[in-house]
């Protein structure tokens, strides 16, 4: 906009006569001398708007030009024009800045002057605006405007101040989606919504209320209450209130059609008097049952009154085309008696909808429980299972296994549509279809949907190449992501040993991408920048391909991949042509988030170098500590913007330098946080406050407007979160006194509230405060509000005493299914004996529920180990789905039963390695009875074994690690450098990492990212000889297992260059080892200092000379 306004007196500049005479307001049309006469009075935005306007149907001459540079001359304004421009532009620029100063402005603005700025702003397709011989890059102006999240917050206040009265109300609506399509929650606060007119033509209203449908979930519960209420009030002026009386509604049909989503509000006493006659109507709609299908928040009574009243209109309940127009009403449908089987089947197929509802999943499983029995009366489950739509997600695993292949084969269809399965079912049902269809094969795959998750490592891999090709280029492609890294590396595996890779290599998108070896990158040829494009790199892919690429593409077709960021070195940044590396930096900026921190840094200083003056201000956080004292004034405000929406962390991930970078941000904000400008100016960075400035220095304004930003913070000290408690109950009041609606907006901080006071909100909200404590996580963050919720759904569910013949569980209530599904990792609350005493069909139904409980302690799962040898047998006839379905449980299993178990498929193993918290002795009995029961050797694991074994590979011992096969060992080295291993193990992977990339000495940056914490198994002499230029490549995780004594042998200038990330995790128990030289250095990491320029060095991934492309096996077929 700056730009824009520049032109009431660039516009002079075209004209440089010498003024001799005397001017009058006379001879200047009446807009012109208006717009000049503001310039004058500084009101430059006004001046600009009147431009526009008299532009609009006039045409700028030189003699007009010099008419108003006389006139100026005559009211003896005396300044140059290049002072003029400067201030003009000067201000200008600060007003965006300034969003409440621009509010201010727009307010004072004369009608044609609004309607003018609404035009250009919302209207206009214009990319260039031409005024004269000037031309304006207007869209480049416009976008910056839309992504201040102040200045939109103005452009919506000023919208609802002045639209409704300057412009068509269809105009107006149309602005205010526009604007709030930005940033809904933020800016539709409750009070906000009192400002919304109340006086609309009908149009208008129906266009506004769509709007607010659209935005309904990105809004708080507040506000939606706050938006009902708004749609009320002119529902009901609409109503003839002649005719209303306290026994009729004034809802109709059609206020219900507007209303859509906001019917949940509506109160139960309304519902229950609304004409039969509406209701019918209402129903009868063709798009009722698209209204009916979002209200994802009803409650079960509000559902059911809904139900009775469609019921007593006249519509037949059990008829089909009835069912089909209830959306989500039919997940409370209740009258099941003497139901047929083929309603049931009809109700089921729409309850697919029902996983949407927020809460009340117990009921609807309840439900779902009972139309399946009623579905599949006299009538085998072989003949209904293609009947009974996502209702088939609650067979359990006997029930499923009793199908024959013919009946899975016939209802592939409809299985592979539903959503919800649990892994051990996918397995069952994926086994039983392939057992009809005898081969594997692309067609059948591509028949199975989201059921080729279930299909064996062994199986894929026993494909053919060229089908697994057709597979990762297909509509099965989707479905990679969700296959296991073993199961990926088995299809990469095979493809790699065929001719069909290198042609397959430009179909691999997405994340799958990442799983491809570098050393199988090494091997092929023909890549190209295109190629790239949908893609996820690793650092490592991306170091090879950016070097590879670069030697014969221009950076800007390089960089445009996005991806490819990541693997520009400081060494390129260094490299790079000044106006080369300033055309580019867009596309640094855009992807911001792939960088790492050493990145950013390197980035910061290259435009520190090149153009400080115009370095943008985020990248200062970047820089030492007392680079920051370049932030003030008129840079305050985007550095702010900037690192709100970026993240201190990516920025500069040092803890020390974050007292100074917050006492930066807390000038910047003049010591206080006023209103919700400053909340949309923080963004992100209102996590890192201190807790004495939320406390002293946030009014409660802003609080209200920065509840939903602190939701989404990661990492509140428990400090922090003491003020956020002391601010709701300020805003909200006790606790005792809060709406439903303020207790979903509180959301997951009740969980700082009293036992006492969480016990009043269960005992108020119970379903609510269930479903808060959904999405609060482990037990150990939650203790309190998980343990009400426990006490709430044990309690109102009665005591429900099991009459076994076992005397010890006679007197105990045992947990049901319905309540393990409500309480979630609530269920830690079992004791010990009710756990032993559930019903073995309830442990059936809701092992894979049970096994995902964090917080269960030993006794806990022991006591459901057993419970699983109750129901299932003895260990040795366990099938693998049931060993996968335990989750956590199999972490009971003693190393003494472990080898009974049945270990002869990876996919087993795989998902037992998944579990944290095995002892090296359960580890060592999983790798022994997988080695035992597939009757392999070390010698002979493939890729995808090593893989799948994961972190128990931390128990091989070294003989067995130099049995690898190296091309076996260089396609999974990738994902054995995630493991943590101890420093023996990890030193012996390093052994076996040179036979894939020669000597330790050799290595470039590529291998430090590829190896990840096998780097930590470098020696002293190994380390010592690493070039400071590739410090920052070393992973983050490998520098923290580098051992201490081995870590004080690297030079204070390797560790001069460790680069932000990896200085941020040298342990304390490393420092204590260094010296005063080192610990300075390490200083200087932490800050992002540099000591001298970056080392010449290559650190991309190209083989260096001397070292081998790729690894070489006899034994072995090629490897990725």
């Amino acid at each position: 906009m700056s730009r824009l306004l520049k032109m009431c007196f660039l516009l002079i500049s075209m004209n440089h006569a010498k003024i001799t005479h005397s001017q009058n307001s006379e001879d200047l049309p009446p807009l012109l001398h208006k717009a000049v006469e503001e310039v004058i009075a500084g009101k430059y935005l006004n001046a600009l708007l009147d431009m526009l306007y008299f532009q609009s149907s006039n045409v700028w001459t030189a003699d007009l030009l010099t008419k108003v540079m006389a006139y100026f001359h005559a009211q003896e304004v005396m300044f140059t024009l290049s002072s003029l421009q400067m201030s003009i532009k000067s201000y200008l620029k600060n007003l965006l800045y300034q969003p409440r100063q621009l509010l201010s402005e727009l307010q004072q603005l004369d009608q044609q002057q609004f309607q003018t700025a609404m035009k250009y702003l919302f209207n206009s397709k214009k990319e260039h605006l031409e005024i004269g011989n000037i031309i304006l890059d207007w869209g480049k102006i416009r976008e910056r405007i839309f992504q201040s999240p102040g200045v939109n917050r103005t452009l919506f206040l000023v919208t609802l101040d002045k639209c409704f009265l300057a412009l068509s109300a269809l105009d107006c609506v149309d602005i205010l989606s526009q604007v709030l399509r930005v940033s809904a929650v933020n800016y539709l606060q409750p009070d906000v919504v009192g400002s919304l007119p109340n006086l609309l033509l009908e149009d208008a209203f129906r266009n506004l209320s769509s709007l607010f449908k659209d935005l309904y979930d990105r809004t708080s519960a507040s506000t939606q209450r706050a938006l009902y209420g708004w749609m009320k009030q002119i529902l009901q002026k609409s109503y003839n209130m002649s005719e209303f009386n306290e026994s009729t509604s004034w809802v109709s049909a059609e206020s219900l059609w507007i209303l859509g989503r906001y019917m949940v509000h509506l109160p139960l006493e309304e519902i229950l008097k609304i004409s039969l006659n509406e209701i019918r109507l209402f129903i009868s709609y063709d798009n009722a049952t698209k209204q009916l299908d979002t209200v994802y928040d009803i409650t079960p009574g509000l559902a059911q009154a809904l139900l009775e009243r469609i019921n007593s209109s006249g519509f037949d309940m059990r008829n089909t085309s009835t069912i089909y127009r209830l959306g989500l009403l039919v997940c409370f449908y209740d009258d099941l008696e003497q139901m047929d089987a083929a309603v049931a089947r009809a109700l089921l197929h729409q309850m697919i909808k029902c996983n949407q509802l927020r809460g009340f999943q117990a009921k609807v499983h309840e439900l779902k429980s009972q139309l399946l029995n009623i579905a599949m009366q006299n009538q085998t489950l072989n003949d209904t299972v293609g009947t009974l739509s996502d209702a088939v997600v609650g067979l359990t695993s006997s029930q499923l296994e009793s199908l024959s292949p013919e009946a899975v084969h016939n209802a592939v269809a409809t299985l592979n549509q539903v959503s919800g399965w649990a892994k051990s079912q996918v397995m069952i049902l994926s086994s039983k279809y392939l057992s009809y269809e005898k081969v594997l094969s692309f067609y059948n795959m591509s028949q199975m949907g989201a059921l080729v998750t279930g299909i064996g490592t062994w199986s894929l891999h026993s494909m053919s190449p060229r089908e697994l090709a057709q597979m990762i280029r297909g509509t099965t492609s989707q479905y990679l992501s969700d296959l296991s890294p073993a199961q990926q590396q088995g299809i990469l595996r095979k493809i790699a040993s065929s001719g069909e890779f290198s042609s397959s290599v430009k179909d691999i998108q997405g994340a799958f991408f990442k799983e491809v070896s570098l050393s199988g990158l090494w091997k092929q040829t023909g890549y190209n920048s295109a190629m790239l494009n949908e893609k996820e790199l690793r650092s490592s892919q991306a170091l090879y391909l950016y070097e590879l690429l670069s030697k014969e593409n221009h950076p800007i077709d390089l960089l445009s991949t996005g991806q490819l960021v990541k693997g520009v070195t400081c060494q390129l940044f260094e490299s790079m042509d000044t106006d080369i590396f300033l055309d580019n930096f867009k596309f640094f900026e855009m992807n911001l988030h792939l960088l790492s921190p050493y990145q950013v840094n390197c980035l910061a200083w290259k435009f520190w170098r090149v153009s400080n003056a115009s370095i943008p201000p985020f990248l200062l956080l970047a820089l030492p500590s007392e680079y920051l004292e370049y932030v003030s004034g008129p840079l305050c405000v985007p550095f702010l913007e900037r690192v709100g929406k970026t993240g201190m962390d990516l920025l500069n991930p040092s803890l020390h330098k974050r007292d100074a970078v917050l006492q930066k941000v807390q000038e910047c904000l003049n010591s206080s946080i006023a209103d919700e400008y400053d909340v949309d100016l923080l963004g992100n960075l209102i996590c890192h406050l201190p807790p004495a400035f939320l406390h002293g220095r946030m009014s409660l304004k802003a609080m209200a407007a920065a509840l939903h930003q602190f939701k989404l913070c990661q990492q509140l000290s428990h400090e922090q979160k003491i003020e956020i408690k002391y601010k709701l109950l300020q805003l909200y009041g006790p606790s005792n006194n809060w709406t439903a609606e303020a207790t979903l907006d509180v959301g997951p901080f009740i969980v700082l509230l009293s036992k006492e006071e969480l016990n009043v909100l269960v005992e108020k909200f119970p379903e609510i405060i269930l479903q808060i404590a959904k999405t609060i996580g482990p037990v150990s963050s939650a203790e309190e509000l998980l343990s009400a919720v426990f006490e709430s759904v044990s309690n109102g569910t009665g005591r429900v005493l099991l009459s076994l013949s076992r005397a010890d569980c006679l007197r105990t209530r045992a947990p049901s299914s319905n309540e393990i599904i409500k309480l979630g990792e609530a269920n830690v609350f079992w004791s010990v004996q009710e756990l032993k005493c559930m019903d073995p069909e309830t442990f059936d139904k809701n092992v894979e529920l049970l096994g995902g409980v964090t917080g269960f302690n030993s006794s806990q799962l022991t006591v459901l180990k057993e419970k699983a040898k109750q129901v299932w047998g003895l260990l040795p006839d366990w099938r693998s789905y049931q060993i996968i379905s335990l989750g956590r449980i199999a972490l009971a299993l003693s190393a003494q039963e472990i080898p009974e178990l049945d270990l002869s498929s990876i996919d087993t193993v795989s998902a037992l390695t998944q579990q944290t918290g095995w002892t090296l002795t359960q580890a060592r009995a999983i790798l022994q009875g997988f080695l035992d029961d597939s009757g392999q050797t070390i010698s002979t694991l493939k890729s995808f074994d090593l893989v799948g074994l994961g972190a128990v590979l931390c128990t091989l011992n070294s003989t067995e690690i130099t049995s690898i096969r190296t091309a076996e060992f260089s396609a999974a080295i990738a994902r054995i450098g995630l493991l943590f291993c101890s420093t023996p193990v990890l030193r012996q992977f390093k052994k076996m990492t040179e036979s894939v990339f020669g000597a330790a000495p050799s290595w470039n940056g590529s291998v430090l990212q590829e190896i990840g914490t096998i780097a930590g198994g470098l020696n002293e002499d190994e380390l010592k000889a690493i070039d400071k230029s590739l410090m920052p490549y070393i992973q983050p995780s490998a520098v923290r297992h580098i051992p201490p004594e081995i870590f004080q042998a690297l030079s204070p200038e390797q560790i001069a260059n460790l680069g932000p990330e990896n200085a941020a995790v040298v342990t304390g128990w490393q420092r204590e080892h260094l010296d005063a030289a080192q610990l300075q250095s390490l200083g200087l990491a932490l800050e992002g200092a540099r000591s001298s320029s970056p080392g010449t060095q290559s650190t991309a991934g190209a083989p260096q000379e001397g070292q081998s492309p790729a690894p070489s096996d006899k034994t072995s077929s090629p490897e990725l």
